[in-house]
């Protein structure tokens, strides 16, 4: 009889040569456990996912709820389904105007595919420009808009129409022209290894879109729902976009993904063609209760008032270390920057050993990330750092 670890390597597809290969038995709050009861702080949060913690006992009766009522119908067509419609009426009521037409679909790749094909259909325009050094997901059309020749070029040919300017550089604005259909960016650039906008970047980006009549998207999917200390990152910076891209923490831990912009903007996939975009599980009413109850969670206890002092212990409990050369922070999404990749891939061996779930950054192997549950508790973070700072004093 093979052992499960035996047939995860045999039946599970692989993303690397060289997967972590620790057993998940449960996971609570910001800890998760092995069978053999050995516990890891998650301090990813399964890439920005579970913002409220692994097996929110709130969350987790809503979908088991939701789960007694129905699961799959028919997501996507005539049926008006209560956990869509209250969950799309809370995520609009948080956004800033005229943000209020939600798109459910099943991922944040999704969700930017969407968005794109949005925008080319309102605006009439092929082009598209995004930022060096963004990452907005796998699928064809999002790959297409990330310039790293080593993620895509084993799969060309990609997406016509696409250039990239450098984020933070205003000069690189002129690019944006009358051809331009949209500018998709990142508020904060996730993989890029936690890159914030300079003073006006943002507003000027928005005033050039305006200029020149393309849509300005933002990629929230590792930024929404308090990870930086507002509920979307766009609050926290000052600038709305004409459509912004969910996911992560948009499904409480399911899986889920949205595009939202006005009703002007998105009522162009109705028709001429009609069901411009559809998808058969996107807005899955299960994941919707979860999503819905997860936000709820967020207000009802207001996470997102500690989520900066918070981000902000983390920083100063670990930027003193020696091996820590920056600390780039956005509320609780952080990059602690060692400026050396072989001592990045040491501390990961060293952080499975004593029990710390970490990572580093698609475009920045030199940085690890934290970024756990906006749950964690001011002792958890102590205890959390205590052991980082051990991990580090082996380097």
């Amino acid at each position: 009889m093979k052992t499960l670890r035996q047939q995860f390597l045999q039946h599970i597809a692989q993303t690397s040569p060289s997967p972590m290969l620790v057993d998940v038995a449960r996971a609570e709050g910001v800890y998760f456990y092995t069978p053999e009861g050995k516990r890891y702080y998650d301090t990813i949060s399964g890439v920005s996912v579970s913002n409220v913690g692994h097996a929110n006992p709130v969350v987790v009766e809503a979908v088991c709820e939701q789960a007694r009522r129905y699961m799959h119908v028919m997501v996507y067509g005539e049926l008006v389904e209560r956990p869509q419609v209250q969950y799309a009426s809370l995520i609009a009521q948080y956004l800033p105007e005229p943000l209020e037409s939600v798109y459910f679909v099943n991922s944040g790749a999704e969700a930017v595919e969407g968005a794109l094909k949005l925008a080319k259909r309102f605006t009439g325009r092929r082009e598209i420009i995004s930022c060096r050094n963004a990452y907005h997901g796998s699928t064809h059309g999002a790959m297409s808009v990330m310039n790293s020749e080593e993620f895509s070029d084993a799969y060309g040919p990609l997406l016509p129409g696409v250039s990239w300017i450098r984020y933070n550089e205003t000069a690189d604005l002129d690019a944006i022209t009358g051809r331009t259909a949209c500018v998709l960016v990142e508020p904060v650039q996730g993989e890029a290894g936690v890159r914030l906008p300079a003073d006006g970047y943002l507003q000027a980006l928005r005033k050039r879109c305006d200029e020149v009549g393309a849509l300005l998207i933002f990629d929230e999917i590792q930024t929404g729902f308090g990870r930086t200390g507002t509920m979307f990152a766009m609050q926290r910076y000052g600038v709305t976009p004409d459509i912004v891209c969910l996911a992560k923490a948009l499904g409480g831990g399911m899986p889920l993904g949205a595009f939202v912009s006005s009703n002007r903007i998105m009522d162009c996939l109705s028709h001429d063609p009609a069901l411009g975009h559809i998808t058969t599980f996107g807005g899955h009413p299960v994941c919707c209760a979860a999503g819905l109850a997860a936000m709820r969670y967020i207000i009802d206890n207001d996470l997102l008032s500690g989520v900066e002092r918070k981000g902000a212990l983390f920083e100063r409990l670990l930027s003193d270390h020696p091996a820590i050369t920056e600390v780039r922070r956005s509320g609780l999404l952080m990059a602690l920057e060692l400026g050396d990749s072989d001592k990045l891939y040491r501390i990961m061996d060293l952080f499975k050993e004593h029990g710390i779930l970490s990572d580093w950054f698609l475009f920045c192997d030199t940085a690890f990330r934290i970024s756990p549950p906006l749950t964690i508790t001011e002792e958890e973070i102590g205890d959390c750092c205590r052991i980082i700072r051990e991990c580090l004093d082996m380097l």
